[in-house]
């Protein structure tokens, strides 16, 4: 039997999570504990979409061919048209420019996270179903030496222990709540009255501006509503002043997921007033986009009802980590969507911790000096991600500072050159995901960890 080198409690079954365990199961000595508020691992609702630079840590995992299985189309590194792009906020449509990549992944949520559940080693890995996190303490060390525990506690009044503990737990995240009260305590005591304050300010999620409508149904209702739809196959992009409607086949074309933006960036960053989250039904829908081209109602003609969000980000961070606690995913730099790299950027987050953890060098006195590496390398590029979704989002709402389109009816030479830029803005901004790797940030973590001696 293997020696546990050290245990790590994982808060947070989602992408980030699952993916971080699976990859630590691979290593016998570490210990895994994975914390799940719900009582399911599986989320259920929208799809998610994988680029090439993602899909190679999948394949680095070993997972390409069962999460291969239940994607939409295998994947392929040929060209193909990742997303068209229809200017559709009037009664005739205009098609503006198609989105040709390597190509984007796209899965059902549920889907996805069974794979990764299926490849968990339940000999290094327990899984604990409903258990919400309330508070951890991460008691001061005696010594290097003889370091005690983090203590973890829950809603249900049981607790735990473990030597790291890692906040998968997405955008409202108690880890990173309770770690920045934590640095904001310190702080004060140190007469820092500045960076507590800004610590503090670090704690809630921000409210974008942004809501969206969601909703996933199947793709016979839609081919009975509007025979060929291009979203029956391929990903579509509706574009219009403040909205923005995404659309692509997933469960291997069996099912449509669609969402639509509604967006007012001057209200970026206030209160939002209203609930979070809420269904509404199928009018509220059709009277939003009451204006739009026909095909676009056809897409809320077939859901009796969608889910509306108000879309909410992760503040950009000071960190990412606190001694033996580190944050992952969502919890650490939740995004908006219009660039379809949450998803990756959780697994790179994994990737690339689960690198220095497994390091032969990595010791349970050296974790502090290891989330340091991970949030030294990690985090410049994870917010770099999250600033070019919020371009994206602006360039696809039509926002964007110096875009306008007073005569929407009317394509003048102009406004159709104009289109034709905001997609070539959209595609720079999207050039990363199929021509770069996280080879080299890995390399330079390890060298890191290397040079520590």
């Amino acid at each position: 039997m293997t020696d546990t080198k050290f245990t790590v409690a994982i808060c947070g079954a989602g992408v980030a999570g699952l993916t971080l365990a699976v990859a630590l199961s691979k290593h016998p000595d570490i210990q895994i504990d994975l914390y799940e508020a719900a009582d399911s691992l599986f989320e259920a609702g929208v799809g998610i979409g994988l680029w090439p630079r993602s899909w190679k840590i999948v394949e680095k995992f070993g997972l390409q061919r069962p999460l291969s299985s239940v994607a939409l189309i295998p994947p392929e590194s040929l060209p193909q048209i990742s997303l068209n792009f229809r200017k559709s906020d009037e009664a005739l449509g205009l098609n503006v420019n198609q989105l040709i990549t390597p190509g984007m992944l796209t899965f059902h949520r549920p889907d996805f996270q069974r794979v990764l559940v299926d490849q968990l080693q339940s000999t290094t890995c327990h899984i604990h179903r409903s258990r919400r996190l309330v508070s951890y303490t991460n008691p001061q060390p005696g010594s290097e030496a003889s370091r005690p525990p983090i203590q973890l506690r829950f809603d249900d009044g049981s607790s735990s222990t473990c030597d790291l503990l890692i906040g998968a737990d997405g955008l409202h995240s108690t880890v990173r709540a309770c770690m920045f009260q934590e640095i904001a305590s310190k702080a004060c005591a140190e007469g820092r009255s500045d960076d507590a304050r800004q610590a503090l300010q670090s704690i809630e999620p921000r409210w974008s501006g942004i809501c969206m409508y969601r909703a996933t149904y199947p793709a016979e209702l839609l081919s009975r509503c509007y025979k060929r739809h291009r979203a029956l196959r391929e990903p579509t992009v509706y574009v219009g002043t403040n909205t923005q409607i995404t659309v692509y086949p997933i469960s291997r074309g069996t099912q449509i997921s669609v969402t639509a933006t509604l967006a007012n960036f001057d209200l970026e960053d206030t209160p939002f007033d209203g609930p979070l989250m809420e269904d509404v039904p199928q009018d509220v829908i059709l009277h939003e986009f009451d204006r739009w081209e026909p095909e676009v109602q056809a897409l809320f003609q077939c859901a009796d009802t969608a889910s509306r969000w108000a879309v909410h980000t992760c503040p950009p961070l000071d960190t990412y980590v606190s001694d033996r606690v580190a944050l992952i995913g969502d919890a650490a730099h939740a995004m908006l969507p219009h660039e379809g790299v949450g998803p990756g950027q959780a697994i790179e987050d994994a990737y690339l911790l689960a690198t220095l953890l497994g390091n032969s060098k990595t010791t349970i006195s050296t974790l502090p000096k290891i989330l340091e590496i991970y949030d030294t390398i990690r985090r410049p590029f994870a917010q770099q991600a999250m600033n070019r979704s919020r371009e994206n989002a602006m360039l696809y709402t039509l926002t964007f500072p110096g875009l306008t389109f007073d005569r929407p009816e009317d394509y003048d030479d102009t406004q159709k050159r104009r289109l034709s830029e905001v997609c070539y803005r959209i595609r720079k901004n999207w050039e990363w995901v199929w021509t770069t790797t996280i080879d080299e940030d890995i390399d330079r973590a390890v060298d890191m960890l290397e040079r520590q001696g």
